[in-house]
């Protein structure tokens, strides 16, 4: 009878264990309830074979920890809204990596140097609850917000430290006159919006519209067409009438990531044309347009209401992202 040592146990020990691992790819920020994140990762799994573990953190939170362990990177990839990560560029986080399929991409939707590439962008709107809204109209526009009628029932993600909220704030900002450079108006109307006893998480915020405890949430298109065609959920989404914004989130390989090969592969899937027919049938507008199919975009508004809303110069949002959060944190909060 062959006999099995203690070393050849530890050994074959240490070797599943290093398999196991390397079958793993940390992604930072990429929770289950955000753009279908968890139909993504179970898809990644299933037909690369590569785990990713949700992660609830939001783009912040992500810039925040890949730079604090800049000397001993723990996450593989990272999402991001495109501020994010035209700062985590910056910052010196991130690894070059050009993915397959990487000339039909746009060139104002990556980074030049492969630091991020666009997965899918979403329209800042009006997130509605319309059985919350105790019988008020849907609101139609950023000035609807301010009405008696609403108070407490207006919801934003923290613009200071969530990339939706600075988005939205942008949005805002813009459609009251103001620009990347000049935030007074911006400023103003969140101060208005305050007086309205609005509600203001960190996180996602998406289960708290479905069950009413926030009944309008300033949020992406495709959140409320996820609340309306999968969860059956009585959900209106507006684009105001003054106007809107559409932002990109980006995807990037983390510099001297321990496990650069899989988070390669999983930038690969998310861009490939299963991974953003998945984004697609999200109601993410995909980066690669042709992965929608026309069934898919017949649940979206019409082009007419798309009209209102507009693509910006992103290295502007980024660039004037931090002194907005300083402003907003000193005169809004």
């Amino acid at each position: 009878m062959k006999r099995i040592t203690l070393t050849a146990v530890l050994a074959g020990a240490i070797l599943v264990s290093s398999q196991a691992q390397a079958a793993n790819a940390i992604c930072y920020n990429c929770p289950p309830e955000w753009a279908d994140w968890a139909t993504q990762l179970k898809a990644i799994a299933q037909d690369t074979g590569i785990n990713v573990p949700q992660d609830n953190k939001n783009s912040g939170q992500a810039l925040a920890q890949i730079v604090a362990e800049k000397a001993r990177p723990v996450a593989d990839v990272v999402y991001l809204g495109v501020t994010f990560g035209i700062q985590a560029a910056q910052s010196d986080v991130l690894a070059s990596y050009k993915p397959a399929g990487w000339e039909s991409i746009p060139a104002d939707l990556k980074d030049a140097d492969g630091k991020w590439v666009a997965l899918h962008s979403g329209t800042i709107g009006f997130m509605v609850n319309v059985d919350a809204l105790n019988g008020a109209p849907v609101p139609q526009s950023w000035d609807d917000l301010l009405k008696p009628e609403y108070k407490g029932m207006v919801g934003y993600l923290d613009p200071a430290s969530a990339f939706v909220g600075y988005a939205a704030a942008v949005a805002a900002n813009l459609a009251k006159g103001g620009t990347l450079q000049d935030f007074k108006p911006g400023i103003s109307y969140f101060q208005k919006l305050m007086k309205n006893s609005p509600i203001v998480p960190k996180q996602t915020a998406y289960a708290r519209v479905l069950s009413g405890e926030i009944p309008i949430l300033l949020d992406y298109d495709f959140n409320a067409y996820r609340a309306k065609y999968k969860d059956q959920a009585n959900i209106a989404f507006v684009i105001p009438k003054e106007g809107s914004i559409k932002v990109p989130y980006v995807i990037s390989l983390v510099k001297n990531a321990p496990h650069a090969a899989q988070g390669k592969q999983v930038i690969d899937y998310v861009l490939s044309d299963k991974g953003q027919a998945i984004w697609a049938n999200a109601w993410l507008r995909p980066v690669r347009e042709s992965a929608m199919s026309a069934s898919a975009k017949a649940q979206f508004l019409p082009d007419s209401d798309y009209a209102r809303a507009r693509t910006v110069n992103y290295q502007q949002m980024a660039d004037a992202q931090k002194a907005f959060s300083v402003q907003y944190l000193q005169e809004v909060k």
